[in-house]
């Protein structure tokens, strides 16, 4: 009998509400393994439901727009959710997290990077801030951007900063 790798331990709930991303399995697997590692590396505790929606730049920008007051799109947001605001009986909701597709790709495109690896790491930034970790001062973008290289370099992804 082969060895099974454990059970995902997050409740990640997918949603793909625009054209042109790839399908639901190839990106349900992407997140399930930038959360895992970005988790792990982090020492965030499972049994928490994450909701990831990928977007477009149209419906990002209107979040931004609406909850940072910034009328643009952009590569990620993330919205922490606020304690104890999951139902009874529900495990405990840690957030929501947001992709632009349009953005995502042409970022890629312009640093030269695998549209797949931006991804991951788009996706592993807005776990960390659903984990409490943030990038307003310089020293909270130095210890977030060192947490960042080390789950990617654990999954084979170059330093996104370089």
């Amino acid at each position: 009998m082969a060895d099974r790798p454990p059970p995902f331990p997050f409740l990640l709930e997918v949603s793909i509400e625009a054209e042109g991303w790839p399908s639901h399995a190839t990106l349900q697997a992407l997140a399930q393994r930038a959360v895992g590692a970005a988790a792990a590396e982090a020492g965030v505790e499972g049994g928490q439901a994450i909701g990831i929606l990928f977007a477009d730049d149209e419906a990002i920008r209107s979040l931004n727009a609406r909850f940072r007051g910034k009328d643009k799109p952009t590569n990620v947001l993330s919205f922490p959710a606020p304690p104890g605001a999951q139902p009874p009986g529900e495990p405990p909701h840690l957030g929501d997290i947001a992709l632009a597709r349009q953005t995502v790709e042409r970022e890629a495109a312009a640093e030269g990077k695998a549209f797949e690896h931006h991804l991951v790491h788009l996706i592993v930034h807005g776990f960390l801030h659903l984990a409490g970790y943030d990038h307003e001062t310089d020293e909270e973008a130095e210890e977030m951007e060192s947490l960042e290289r080390r789950i990617l370099k654990g999954l084979a992804i170059g330093d996104p900063y370089a």
